[in-house]
């Protein structure tokens, strides 16, 4: 049968998680032959094999298992990309899971986007943080800045408030936008959800954005990716992931919509700032040197990206000199996090 949408699930030693996920998304389909669950078991070393085999067994019309060699995340996403066989590709990751509610509604309306022969490059939806040891849940939710009920396109969008970033948890691409284009996931590297949620978005034409909340991302555990003292640890990763964003385009010149550039600019200015309050949080005597030149390879690959990114209220503000405007800088990403509920 024809596949409306594919859900790619990279795993890495996600034997104690990995059920809840696969099961979400079988309840919340109803079990449809159209739908595909594709598990990538990236070389774990746990029942996670096992796991998925079996998944599969029970399942072969729906559930397919990839395995393969330790990659890390951007590798098993890819892998998850390369397996699909829907019209859609949609990442959920191992720990998290769907909204059985919110799913129906989701397939409901891709399946009538197929019926009717219109395309729809990007299916965008709203997440939930399920902060699970607090007790607490903080949705991100996009009806301020996106029209609802209709499709559009990037030149009908909104403003975006800081929160309101469009991540891997909100987005559902058709898989020949993804596969189109190069999408530069490096392996063994953390943070790669930022390139997958920014790369391709020039190459979606047809947008359509469904107020549900879809996506519940499991947050908080000690040494999950966005805990901070992890994020610390992994800065040269954070780094990385930012040149590679950073070289992926020249803004002003290849993205043509002044709404869409805005937003990634904005989005772009946000890994900057991230990679700039990191370094200051960090004990690592390099890293001052390594921001520094970040800044400056920044200036000499777009100099315009440079002022916006550098000069703009964010730049300014996370980049303060003397021990005190360290301080301010930290501080003010304390209270933004407390604010906005992001880890």
């Amino acid at each position: 049968m024809h596949k409306v949408v594919t859900f790619g699930i990279p795993c890495y030693n996600s034997a104690a998680d990995m059920d809840r996920c696969i099961t979400s998304i079988l309840e919340g389909s109803g079990g449809a032959e159209d739908i595909e669950i594709v598990i990538v078991d990236d070389g774990s070393v746990d029942e996670t094999p096992a796991k998925a085999d079996e998944w599969a067994a029970r399942h072969p019309s729906i559930i397919r298992a990839v395995h393969q060699e330790n990659g890390g995340h951007g590798m098993a996403v890819l892998a998850g990309l390369k397996a699909a066989t829907g019209t859609y590709y949609k990442v959920v990751d191992s720990d998290d899971w769907l909204d059985a509610d919110s799913l129906a509604t989701m397939l409901e309306l891709l399946r009538g986007f197929e019926k009717r022969g219109v395309r729809v490059d990007l299916f965008i939806s709203n997440y939930v943080y399920e902060k699970v040891y607090e007790g607490t849940r903080t949705a991100i939710g996009y009806k301020s800045a996106l029209p609802r009920k209709k499709i559009f396109t990037w030149a009908e969008i909104g403003r975006f408030r800081p929160d309101q970033n469009l991540l891997m948890h909100s987005l559902c691409y058709r898989t020949d936008v993804l596969r189109d284009g190069d999408l530069p996931l490096p392996a063994h590297t953390f943070y790669v959800d930022n390139i997958y949620a920014y790369v391709p978005l020039p190459r979606c034409q047809s947008l359509y954005y469904a107020d549900i909340d879809l996506y519940r991302y499991f947050i908080g555990r000690e040494g999950q990716s966005v805990n901070e003292a992890t994020m610390v640890k992994r800065l040269d990763q954070q780094f990385r992931i930012t040149r590679i964003m950073m070289e992926a385009y020249h803004l002003y010149d290849d993205v043509a919509e002044p709404r869409l550039r805005a937003y990634m600019m904005h989005y772009f200015t946000m890994m900057m700032t991230i990679c700039s309050v990191f370094t200051k949080l960090s004990d690592d005597p390099e890293m001052p040197e390594k921001l520094r030149r970040l800044w400056a390879d920044l200036k000499a690959y777009d100099v315009k990206m440079y002022q916006k990114a550098r000069w703009g209220l964010l730049g300014i503000g996370t980049n303060l000199p003397t021990k005190l405007g360290e301080k301010v800088t930290i501080g003010g990403y304390h209270l933004a996090g407390k604010i906005f509920k992001f880890n």
